[in-house]
């Protein structure tokens, strides 16, 4: 049976005359300690250096018993634990879990498996929690299902956010409040994080669990609205193609990545800034989709041919935009203020670069009478009712090809 008591090692002390009160874990015939917030002085002890202070003594009685009902509750499950193992279980159940914490570190790994798009994602989540809360530590038992209905409101109304901008600088920025869809991405994410929580912290098997609470069961995140349309007619593609503006300018770069994307069957802001001279191949681009490579088996592989129109955009922008910018969003604000500016100027609505991957399927279907099987390849798109179908038959780029003369073919 595991056993704790409170307990004063003499070869610890320290230089200011104090000691450290441990919690000493015995288990197995293995002793391990836990050090504890408590210090105490020579009077504080008996000759046997055993604790005599009795508020510093109920102060431990209490943590004691916490540790006492937690090693009860493992039961048969105890033999399990070696003496650290169950150590760490003890000190790390009564710790409070930082979400804010908790959502760093996880940032971080997905950064590490280059996993940009949603650690800028769930960076956005983080952000908003702390503006939420106006601090950084938030305890994880803090989101609960009345806090997520007021966290909602919050978002869809306009608010002020602080931020440091790329000079090191903190700057206001005006938001206004986030649309049904955008609401939908945002308690999604948090629900990701929430979840991936659980799974780090709980074990079920082994009886621990530090997060034994759920928000998302009362609150209803429900179904992603209907995504609006986003696209061009084949004569505002014109209209963009053809506008002029000043060499260098925003508007050039989102112009011309925009008809760039459209060029290369819809391909994403993310991927044109990863690809690099070594994904160019026989006049062809070879790349792994950023978006879901980490989903698929095929690591989401697509080979697109480089059409007489996208070839001066690749060798002006391929390789060249990590240069110009220093990370993805960077590339992604400077295009947005670029399309906003180009659009007003053609008098159109304003537009994003993911238009171009829409427009460009829309005029697929409607315009030259693509299948919907051959429109979904040339967007690298797994079909889900031909999963099991698609192991056993080869990739034929060719059928991209065709898509792709059909589409470029109307701007002629």
């Amino acid at each position: 049976m595991a056993t704790v008591c409170a307990k004063i090692l003499k070869h610890h002390l320290k230089a200011d005359g104090t000691y450290n009160v441990k919690i000493r874990v015995t288990h197995k015939n293995e002793k391990r300690y836990i050090d504890t917030e408590h210090y105490v002085t020579e009077k504080q002890l008996t000759k046997k250096m055993i604790l005599k202070d009795p508020i510093v003594e109920q102060m431990l009685n209490v943590k004691l018993i916490k540790y006492r009902v937690l090693i009860g509750e493992l039961g048969p499950k105890l033999d399990f634990f070696t003496a650290g193992q169950l150590r760490d279980y003890l000190a790390e159940s009564l710790k409070e879990i930082n979400f804010i914490e908790f959502c760093d570190e996880y940032i971080r790994e997905l950064k590490s498996d280059r996993r940009e798009g949603s650690a800028s994602n769930h960076t956005t989540v983080r952000n908003s929690l702390i503006d939420f809360f106006n601090r950084e530590k938030v305890a994880i038992s803090e989101i609960t299902a009345i806090m997520l209905k007021n966290y909602e409101r919050y978002l869809k109304a306009p608010r002020k956010m602080k931020r440091i901008n790329q000079l090191n600088k903190v700057v206001t920025i005006e938001k206004s409040g986030l649309s049904d869809s955008g609401l939908y991405c945002h308690m999604r994410d948090l629900r990701t994080l929430f979840n991936v929580a659980r799974g780090r912290y709980n074990d079920e098997d082994l009886g621990i669990v530090r997060i034994p609470h759920y928000p998302f069961k009362k609150y209803k995140i429900g179904s992603p609205p209907q995504t609006e349309k986003r696209n061009l007619t084949v004569d505002q593609v014109k209209q963009l193609r053809d506008c002029e503006t000043l060499p260098g300018s925003r508007a050039e770069l989102a112009k011309e990545l925009f008809m760039l994307s459209f060029y290369m069957c819809g391909m994403n802001a993310t991927d044109l800034y990863s690809c690099t001279k070594e994904n160019l191949k026989n006049g062809r681009l070879n790349y792994n989709r950023a978006k879901t490579k980490t989903k698929r088996k095929d690591k989401a592989f697509i080979s697109i041919k480089i059409i007489d129109e996208a070839q001066p955009l690749i060798n002006k922008y391929l390789g060249k935009l990590p240069h110009r910018y220093s990370n993805r969003d960077g590339l992604t604000t400077a295009l947005v203020k670029g399309l906003k500016d180009l659009c007003k100027k053609m008098d159109i609505p304003i537009v994003t670069h993911y238009w171009a991957r829409h427009t460009f399927a829309s005029i697929a279907r409607n315009e030259c009478r693509c299948s919907i099987d051959d429109i979904g390849m040339a967007l690298n798109h797994i079909d889900q009712t031909n999963r099991i179908t698609d192991i056993y038959i080869a990739k034929d780029w060719s059928i991209i090809d065709d898509v792709q003369e059909k589409v470029t073919g109307v701007l002629s």
